[in-house]
């Protein structure tokens, strides 16, 4: 991993955080998401399928992950920019499932260093409050902008640039990517091959879970599931298919609607 891409991604993970320069709506909920944080790291280390097959169970992973009164168990951006580009970087020529597990593992790894330097900008934001109770004592608005932006700012850049930049330069000078593949034992491999499927099989019972109101639903996704694994249809034609198939039933149904309310209006 080249200087430049440890720096990149170091500041997307500052950028995706909580009250960064950019603001929440272009920050936290853009550039913090898996999704578009797995294509960021994929647009930088040049390989964005591979960051996009680790990044969709991290975003599938966010969305069943339940957090009463916004606490969270792990730092959402820290853990996707981390995770993915450590799976990229030490996981060339594994499979998908064991590049998925070992996306994971590294992420789990980001997750609860983000959850550690979040705790401290807290912690060291609190002496700013003193700052600004000064200025308000002594009537001075116009420098209220140095405690809340300036120094703010500061500190939250510190507490997310600089550990991400320790910890991938961490991760680039463990090993070379051909070494770290061989330093893995088998079983290790194996562990992660059934983990990354088990990623995949939870991500997809969690988005039924959503979508499935109704029971007879669950046809349509195992008819889905056939056509793409015992008539090896690709993802368009089963995407046309299904197309097809709900222009057919809204015709159905409009057609039911009408004759009911025909024959309602006829006996009246």
């Amino acid at each position: 991993m080249q200087l430049w891409q440890i720096l990149l991604i170091a500041l997307f993970i500052y950028l995706g955080s909580i009250g960064s320069i950019i603001g929440n709506t272009l920050g936290w909920y853009t550039l913090g998401r898996p999704l578009i944080a797995s294509l960021v790291v994929g647009l930088i280390m040049g390989d964005v399928q591979s960051a996009l097959v680790v990044g969709i169970p991290l975003q599938i992973m966010y969305m069943g992950s339940v957090t009463p009164g916004g606490a969270v168990a792990w730092d959402l951006s820290y853990a996707t920019y981390i995770g993915v580009a450590g799976a990229l970087f030490l996981g060339q020529g594994m499979d998908t499932t064991q590049l998925i597990g070992l996306g994971v593992l590294f992420a789990g790894i980001g997750g609860f260093v983000g959850q550690l330097m979040w705790n401290l900008s807290y912690a060291c934001n609190l002496p700013l409050n003193l700052v600004a109770e000064r200025y308000a004592k002594e009537g001075d608005a116009k420098k209220m902008y140095i405690p809340n932006t300036v120094l703010g700012q500061l500190i939250g850049f510190a507490c997310r640039f600089i550990p991400a930049v320790i910890l991938l330069f961490s991760l680039s000078a463990a090993s070379s990517q051909a070494d770290f593949a061989n330093m893995i034992p088998a079983w290790l491999m194996t562990a992660l091959t059934v983990f990354g499927g088990m990623m995949a099989s939870l991500g997809m019972g969690i988005i039924l879970s959503f979508l499935l109101k109704k029971k007879y639903q669950l046809v349509i996704f195992l008819a889905g599931f056939i056509l793409v694994t015992y008539f090896n249809l690709d993802m368009m034609a089963v995407a046309v298919t299904a197309i097809i198939a709900s222009v057919l039933y809204f015709v159905s149904i409009s057609k039911d609607s009408t004759n009911s309310a025909e024959g309602e209006a006829y006996n009246d």
